[in-house]
């Protein structure tokens, strides 16, 4: 009988009180095992701890999740942070290796908001800090006054670009998603592909398009808000839950094989 493949969930690092806390927001887990249909494990930030290798070997995907913090600019040679700025230097340790290094085993990967925004960064490209202050884009943030169902419903177009992953799951050219996000891609690292734009010309999704990478989709927007009610948003989890399934089978059979 066929188990769930086992779904790594990034944590982020929180100080609550006198103590510090490995969290991910209970969004992704559910949607890793209503959506994806696998069985969610949050990895904590331990880097130094933590053996790479150890932990692709031992998971079938990885859920790079988003976060109130952002990525260091110091890890693609930006300018400082604004003052007040959330940073969370564990997490980055801990998902730039991370995803270079699922990539190049074949992992199955998919990136959400910080997450997209860390696999931009793991190959090299950049980050606008401040996106609504550039000058040519929207303001993408949500208003933190309204209530969450307002904060997280579609807000604007999303143009799906022809011959990519989102595409190929079916997507259609146009769609409409959440926009919850302060910061976007500045410079597209190298290997990476376009899979979808803002009406502004924001890139919103990419995937990664290099020699031995399995399914490597990141996206700006949060399809995992309600994602069993979206058929976008739960096509995309499902097609990684598949991919994920696809690695548990070759997993179990290569160790079948050698017991």
């Amino acid at each position: 009988m066929s188990r769930l493949p086992l779904i790594g969930v990034t944590a982020c690092t929180r100080q609550i009180g006198l103590h510090s806390y490995h969290t991910s927001s209970d969004k992704y887990v559910r949607a890793v095992s209503i959506a994806a249909k696998g069985l969610p494990l949050i990895l904590p930030s331990l880097a130094e701890l933590i053996d790479t290798d150890d932990l692709l070997a031992s998971v079938d995907g990885l859920l790079f999740t988003g976060s109130p913090s952002n990525v260091e600019p110091y890890h693609y040679s930006g300018p400082a942070s604004a003052p007040g700025t959330a940073h969370d230097p564990a997490r980055d340790h801990t998902t730039l290796p991370l995803i270079r290094a699922a990539v190049a085993a074949g992992v199955p990967i998919l990136g959400i908001c910080r997450g997209f925004q860390e696999i931009n960064v793991a190959f090299g490209g950049s980050l606008h800090q401040r996106v609504h202050e550039v000058g040519t884009f929207m303001d993408h943030r949500e208003e933190q006054n309204e209530p969450v169902e307002v904060q997280y419903a579609p807000r604007h177009a999303l143009h799906v670009q022809p011959g990519g992953v989102l595409s190929s799951l079916g997507l259609p050219s146009e769609i409409r998603v959440n926009s919850i996000h302060g910061q976007g891609i500045d410079r597209l690292a190298p290997g990476l592909r376009v899979e979808a734009l803002a009406p502004d010309g924001l890139v919103e999704a990419i995937s990664v398009n290099q020699a031995g990478a399995g399914f490597a989709l990141g996206v700006q927007w949060h399809p995992e808000w309600q994602v069993a009610s979206n058929p976008h948003y739960l096509a995309i989890f499902q097609a990684f839950g598949d991919a994920c399934r696809k690695r548990a089978t070759q997993r179990d059979a290569a160790a079948s094989k050698s017991a």
